[in-house]
């Protein structure tokens, strides 16, 4: 899940309880208000019966007057008085609760609801004999106005909820556009561009996040520029000397003058020297592709057309090898047999991946297939050699490392490392599958476009 949306879920829970407990205290609070009103009313009717039964003049009496002109009759309005004296065992034709009836005993006003039915009672004690009065009505209009009440926080919880998912997503996207930006810029910056920077306005953290980018690209920068600077010194002060000893060491074993023993000597030195250049070629070529590859000129390159160069290559250096080649699965558009590569490097990438299959199979017949599908070009190289020990397969792609198998073959565990190194860095990629002692399929991927 995204953050945008994590922030907007959150933004709407929070807003729901927030909304919840408000629309909840709003409720109660009406609620309560309503009956306490609709509760005094009552007894302030409860007050006036008492009065007017305890009147002495019943002919004359005040409260019945004020009750008649002023107090209107409330919806199902009814009057129970009982005039009793001993208040243990009171019951009128209603069924209320024990508790009410508790309360009047001890004094106090009672009060009861049922549904929409309210009721209140209280004893006064008169001159001769004591009174219980209650007096009970239904409230239609506050429980009306308590329903609306309802419908309106309900609609609003709902829209207020619907409100806050598209506020909180406008708020996320809003907050986040300058983290996005930032990922849209780093996305841009490549090996080959370094010296690219990210745009820093204003002091908060998304500025300061940026400058942070800038300070961590400068480094980069700085680094691969040092060590691109130290493979090309290095590659030149290193081949001089190899050059010169290579050199003086042919025109030493020309000589006649020199014994077999100083000639075994001086052919050992040579083939030792070619080893450490041919060691030092591909260490070179291991650490170069592993940068961005802009020193070398890129190009659109027909991929079966370099496979035959390829072939013709290995053959130079394992004549006795039986390399075929498979274009049956090619498409007739040339335009899906083409990709922009390095040739030089991609050559080298492929040459070694078949110069390996003819050697490890002791030159048994090895298969090049070239098959386009889907904007990706495939190269399939399978032999039927040694093949790779099951241990040995996850750790066949790293620097110097030999299967445990091929100690009596020569190799110094560079090549398919190397292969790697380029085929990535044309955005492609390499697949292996091997069973010791039957087969061997390497497949390289590359895209067309």
């Amino acid at each position: 899940m995204s953050i945008a949306r994590k922030i907007t879920l959150l933004f709407a829970i929070l807003s729901a309880i927030i909304i919840s407990l408000l629309s909840g205290f709003v409720w109660y609070f009406a609620n309560d208000f309503a009956f306490e009103d609709f509760y005094k009313r009552l007894e302030a009717r409860v007050n006036i019966a008492a009065e007017i039964r305890l009147a002495e003049d019943k002919s004359d009496n005040m409260y019945a007057k004020v009750r008649n002109q002023y107090l209107e009759r409330l919806p199902d309005e009814k009057e129970f008085v009982i005039e009793k004296d001993d208040i243990g065992n009171v019951k009128i034709g209603v069924d209320l609760p024990n508790s009410f009836y508790d309360k009047i005993k001890e004094g106090k006003i009672a009060r009861y609801r049922k549904e929409n039915h309210f009721y209140v009672g209280k004893y006064f004690a008169g001159n001769q004999q004591g009174h219980i009065i209650i007096v009970s009505a239904n409230d239609p209009f506050g429980f009306r106005e308590l329903k609306d009440l309802q419908k309106i926080l309900f609609a609003g919880f709902f829209l207020s909820i619907i409100m806050s998912f598209v506020v909180g997503w406008k708020f996320s996207n809003y907050m986040l556009n300058p983290l996005r930006n930032i990922i849209k810029s780093v996305k841009k910056i490549k090996a080959e561009n370094l010296h690219l920077r990210l745009d820093v306005q204003g002091t908060d953290e998304m500025a300061q996040l940026s400058q942070t980018f800038n300070n961590m690209l400068n480094r980069l920068e700085t680094a691969f520029e040092t060590q691109n600077n130290f493979i090309s010194n290095a590659s030149h002060e290193l081949r001089t000397p190899l050059t010169i000893i290579s050199g003086e060491v042919e025109l030493a074993m020309k000589s006649d003058t020199k014994g077999k023993d100083h000639y075994l000597t001086l052919a050992k030195i040579k083939d030792e020297s070619d080893r450490l250049e041919h060691i030092l070629t591909s260490l070179l070529g291991l650490a170069q592709t592993g940068f961005n590859g802009k020193n070398h000129p890129w190009e659109q390159v027909r991929i079966d057309e370099l496979i035959w160069d390829i072939k013709g290559t290995v053959n130079q250096v394992h004549p006795e090898s039986k390399i075929e080649i498979d274009f049956s699965m090619l498409p007739a558009d040339e335009d899906q047999i083409t990709v922009k590569a390095n040739i030089n490097l991609l050559k080298l990438a492929i040459a070694n991946i078949v110069s390996n299959a003819c050697k490890y199979s002791n030159n048994k017949p090895v298969l090049i297939t070239l098959e386009s599908k889907s904007n990706v070009l495939s190269i399939a190289v399978k032999d039927h050699g040694i093949g790779i020990p099951p241990g040995d397969v996850q750790h066949i792609f790293e620097p110097f490392y030999r299967a445990s198998n091929t100690s009596d073959f020569k190799g110094y565990g560079i090549g398919l490392p190397l292969s790697l190194n380029i085929i990535r860095l044309h955005r492609g990629s390499i697949g292996i599958s091997s069973q010791e002692n039957i087969a061997t399929e390497i497949k390289v991927h590359l895209p067309i476009k």
